[in-house]
């Protein structure tokens, strides 16, 4: 199994994680799929669920927190709620990445650089951190734990 794909099977279930660690507090995750890296998800939104359920990460995967429509996180089109939250919460890795990978124009450096990158809202609606895919996912819980 390669390391993409054990990344984004580890990703998700881990967010499945968070949500019974504490989703009985003010609480959620809310997921946003973006075709933006690499063109790995090229699914339209209806066919969203099922994907997770039978292709990645599969196994029957279904996730317990709202997964919204394919939106844009970087670029000349990207969802104000990413430019407001990239804004806020500067970049956390100085590397960009393959730019041949990266399917957005311009490129900036508070960018979302791949999948899984996480934001930390505080219950008030107010950024709190943000996190790297490969931040450790003990540093988002002891995070979440702090702010509950």
């Amino acid at each position: 199994m390669d390391s993409w794909f054990r990344s984004v099977t580890t990703g998700y279930h881990r967010l499945n994680a968070l949500m019974e660690m504490f989703g009985d507090h003010n609480f959620t995750v809310l997921g946003f799929s973006c075709n933006q890296f690499g063109l790995q998800s090229p699914e339209v939104n209806h066919e969203t669920l099922n994907i997770l359920k039978y292709v990645r990460p599969g196994g029957e995967f279904v996730p317990k927190f709202p997964v919204f429509g394919k939106v844009e996180v970087n670029g000349l089109n990207e969802e104000p709620l990413f430019t407001y939250l990239k804004e806020t919460l500067p970049f956390v890795n100085p590397v960009i990445g393959d730019i041949k990978k990266l399917y957005w124009s311009p490129i900036k450096v508070n960018d979302i650089r791949w999948n899984f990158e996480k934001f930390l809202i505080t219950a008030a609606g107010v950024p709190f951190k943000r996190y790297e895919l490969h931040s450790p996912i003990e540093k988002v819980e002891k995070d979440i734990a702090e702010l509950l």
